[in-house]
């Protein structure tokens, strides 16, 4: 079903619990003494005999693997044996001495082990989140690890929640004591993906990039390697691919393709890459919790319109919506009340994003029939590859900004063709607010904030219930219905002698000030100081009224800030820096 935005999306997080994106590793987690273990390398079968011999901690290469062990960590020192023809080994790679057969998969986790040891690196990422309740701060800084690895152009791909809210970020590259400071050029939340780049050349010496593959099919093999929780050294995780589907980003709580594999990917995984032969398959981001091995990659069509926006516009410009809430036509009763025949498949719309563009040709209670030529399905599926299907959201979540898109629809029994402009489009309450300071504005004590789900993931775990439910509500089902608007709300109420009586309007939405309904934050500070009235009258929800005298307030706002040692009395982006200094001396005066 094609959400509208992300705003009803993000209902599908409260509903899927279970999923949680893999968060960097907490440094200090995986602190302590490093095990040195040799990889299970994977050979294909050789017709003469070889020699390969490396031990680590007297173990040697075959015991190794014997053990059929498909999750170990290479210590930093341990050198790939040199094949060598002239020279007989105790065991024959064909099998003609000790009976040792090596796999075709095998072969697949030792590409994997050459080409991670020169590409993937790890991570290290100081950052520093915002308090939504006190807008005005942050918290403690955090000290986290990840892993990602080099594309071409001297750039490192991760997930953006490695670096998310970030002050500072190093990596290391294996087998190196040194770590190199990075700079974050790119980030896109909704898709979990992040650049970094290095400007230290010295970083770049024997580095090799890693080229993008395809979507694998059901049961090809991938390794899975990074630096996961548990040891300070790469680590290369095998499994199978089974399952690839819209999925739900955990961290950008939006509706991506997603390829689940059933090898282990932990904490710290985050960022690296599942590779499948010589060639990146996705990055790992995210398991389901409460199940053993079961992981999720990005795959490589959603890392190519991101980086592919990056290079184009120079920054992330997002994945596109219709703009439409859809509802399956499965039953046959709804088909005949739409007059829908009986080769017509397609899905019913039920809402539309006033913002999009298909607000000026669609109507409600229209049949999609099909998008771009691919006919819809009952149940809002397309075929995908071999007699697999995905919800069509894919096809337009994969669309560039402004493309247009063809529509067939149904309406009133006829079939009409439409041309749609598709873009990005954001909800009335943000998702997500990551790399970005709150927006606020402090007037005679009361604290005024557009409404953000991080301001209600403040109420902790179980915020869904333990935040105001009209709220919650609204967060996730109100629709925008101006460019720009915002949902403004009284977050807290600053006690002093201009406001008591005040304090229990507290978490109601800010309708209007002196009558103007208010667009957005800044529209609503712009309305408090640039009334003429002696008064400055705010009407809120549930019909409740705050009345202030003008300039009483405006003295008062001062003494409160100084008292709560706040500096100022509005973000930064609702004024520049001459404007808030103005206002200072004003409300000091």
């Amino acid at each position: 079903m094609l959400r509208i935005g992300s705003t009803l999306r993000t209902s599908r997080k409260l509903l899927n619990k279970n999923l949680h994106f893999q968060c960097p590793t907490v440094a200090g987690d995986s602190a302590g003494s490093s095990i040195a273990g040799i990889t299970s390398v994977h050979l294909r079968r050789f017709t003469r005999r070889c020699n390969y011999s490396s031990s680590v901690n007297n173990t040697s290469l075959f015991s190794t693997l014997s053990n059929n062990n498909s999750s170990t960590s290479i210590a930093p020192h341990t050198d790939r044996a040199e094949e060598n023809d002239s020279i007989e080994s105790d065991v024959s790679i064909d099998g003609d001495a000790a009976g040792f057969v090596l796999s075709d998969g095998m072969m697949d986790a030792y590409l994997a082990i050459e080409l991670a040891l020169n590409s993937v690196v790890k991570i290290f990422t100081v950052s520093s989140s915002p308090n939504y309740f006190l807008p005005w701060q942050n918290k403690s800084q955090r000290e986290t690890t990840g892993s990602g690895f080099v594309i071409p152009g001297k750039r490192i791909l991760t997930n953006a929640h490695v670096v998310a809210d970030h002050t500072f970020v190093l990596v290391r590259k294996h087998g190196s004591p040194t770590k190199y400071r990075a700079t974050v050029q790119a980030v896109g939340h909704e898709c979990d993906l992040a650049i970094l780049v290095v400007e230290n050349e010295d970083f770049w010496e024997g580095m090799n990039s890693l080229e993008l593959g395809d979507v694998p099919f059901l049961q090809e093999a991938v390794a899975v390697v990074g630096y996961p929780q548990g040891g300070d050294n790469i680590s290369i995780t095998k499994g199978v691919v089974s399952r690839v589907e819209p999925t739900q980003y955990v961290h950008g709580a939006s509706q991506l393709l997603a390829i689940q594999i059933d090898a282990a990917i932990n904490p710290g995984n985050s960022g690296g890459p599942a590779i499948m032969g010589d060639r990146v398959a996705g990055v790992a981001f995210q398991n389901l919790s409460g199940a053993e091995n079961i992981g999720y990659i990005i795959p490589v069509p959603v890392i190519k319109h991101f980086i592919a926006g990056v290079e184009e516009h120079g920054e992330y410009v997002g994945f596109c919506s219709l703009g439409l809430s859809c509802q399956p036509t499965e039953n046959a009763q709804i088909r005949e009340y739409f007059q829908m025949q009986s080769k017509l498949t397609g899905v019913l719309v039920s809402r539309i994003n006033p913002l999009s563009d298909a607000s000026r040709v669609l109507k409600k209670d229209d049949i999609v029939l099909s998008f771009d030529g691919v006919p819809i399905a009952n149940d809002g599926t397309v075929p995908f590859r071999n007699r697999e299907r995905i919800t069509f959201d894919h096809l337009v979540s994969m669309k560039k900004p402004n493309e247009t898109a063809e529509l067939k629809v149904l309406r009133n029994g006829e079939v009409h063709d439409f041309k749609i402009t598709i873009h990005p489009l954001q909800p009335l309450v943000p998702v997500h607010q990551f790399d970005k300071l709150p927006s606020y504005f402090i007037f005679a004590g009361l604290v005024f904030i557009p409404l953000t789900q991080p301001f209600l993931h403040e109420y902790g775990e179980e915020w869904y219930n333990t935040s105001p439910r009209r709220l919650c509500e609204r967060a996730l089902r109100e629709l925008p219905k101006k460019p720009g608007e915002q949902f403004i709300i009284l977050s807290q109420v600053l006690m002093d002698d201009i406001n008591a009586g005040y304090e229990r309007l507290a978490e109601l939405q800010v309708k209007k000030v002196n009558g103007v309904d208010v667009l957005n934050l800044k529209h609503l500070r712009q309305l408090v100081e640039d009334g003429n009235q002696k008064n400055v009258r705010f009407d809120l929800d549930d019909e409740r009224v705050i009345v202030l005298d003008f300039e009483s307030a405006r003295i008062a706002t001062s003494g409160i800030l100084k008292r709560h040692r706040i500096p100022h009395a509005m973000s930064s982006d609702l004024t520049d820096v001459q404007d808030v200094a103005e206002l200072q001396s004003a409300c000091s005066t």
